[in-house]
């Protein structure tokens, strides 16, 4: 993060704290050699603290604040998180054209491998349709399959994206695709599953792990939030989830995109911590 500004431990600074999270500006104030320090994301957001700073922030009439306030929340999100909004969006349509499920012959078009003139997927991988390798983790089978995954998607995703760039963002999903949907096509060979759990374990495991080694406010999940996505992984492979009548679990998927995600985060982070 940028070092924006100082000034003394006697300064009211709630106001400009106030008018930066109106405006969406990502910042953090902390306590270093007994005065105040403002910290941004970047050099832009630290000029705009400055000017604040010097030139007072200003009145902001509430009515026309609390109508311009959702508008620009939306503007800001799409400015800052797009790839995650867009990703999102592309996983609801999947979802709602798929019927969730529900709809095999739109299904079809995302498998891992296509429907071979037998009737049945193919056994083989069709490199000539190489975007299969990746459009599975926009299937999803339920309404519940569906919101999990993306919550953790928004969650994961926005932190990684802020942090470090939407083509960042872009790249590691695409990585954590190919890993988690290679894994269970290794180890099921079939090819009807999907979901972006084996992704959301690649940006759980990438997030955990860069934490681990350069910490940063961006990547600091709570303790609870591993132990339990963990759990839920251990449950998975235990077969119990699949007993109790929840569906089958892409097992492989949700460890291959967790290992790749934590070998990703450990270089990220070791790299990160030498700069």
């Amino acid at each position: 993060m940028f070092r924006a500004m100082s000034c003394s431990l006697d300064e009211d600074l709630s106001g400009l704290a106030r008018f930066l999270r109106r405006q969406g500006v990502v910042h953090r104030i902390t306590e270093e050699g007994g005065r105040q320090v403002v910290w941004t994301l970047d050099e832009r957001d630290a000029e705009m603290v400055r000017t604040l700073h010097a030139e007072g922030v200003p009145d902001i009439v509430e009515q026309h604040e609390a109508q311009a306030q959702p508008t620009n929340a939306w503007q800001m999100m799409a400015r800052r998180i797009p790839l995650t909004l867009t990703l999102l969006a592309v996983t609801i349509l999947v979802g709602l054209y798929t019927g969730l499920g529900s709809r095999p012959e739109a299904i079809i078009h995302f498998t891992f491998t296509p429907l071979a003139s037998t009737g049945y997927l193919a056994t083989e991988i069709d490199m000539g349709q190489w975007w299969r390798l990746v459009t599975p983790i926009f299937l999803h089978f339920g309404f519940m399959h569906l919101a999990f995954n993306s919550l953790w998607l928004w969650e994961l995703g926005r932190r990684i994206e802020i942090r470090s760039g939407g083509f960042w963002l872009l790249g590691l999903t695409v990585l954590f695709a190919l890993v988690s949907n290679f894994a269970q096509w290794f180890a099921s060979g079939n090819a009807l599953f999907g979901g972006m759990s084996g992704v959301v374990y690649g940006l759980l495991g990438y997030c955990w792990l860069y934490q681990l080694i350069a910490p940063n406010v961006h990547f600091d999940l709570p303790r609870g939030v591993v132990i339990l996505m963990i759990a839920w992984l251990l449950l998975g492979v235990s077969g119990l989830i699949t007993m109790l009548g929840f569906g089958a679990i892409a097992n492989a998927a949700h460890v291959g995109g967790l290992l790749a995600g934590c070998a990703a985060g450990a270089v990220s982070g070791a790299v990160q911590r030498l700069r």
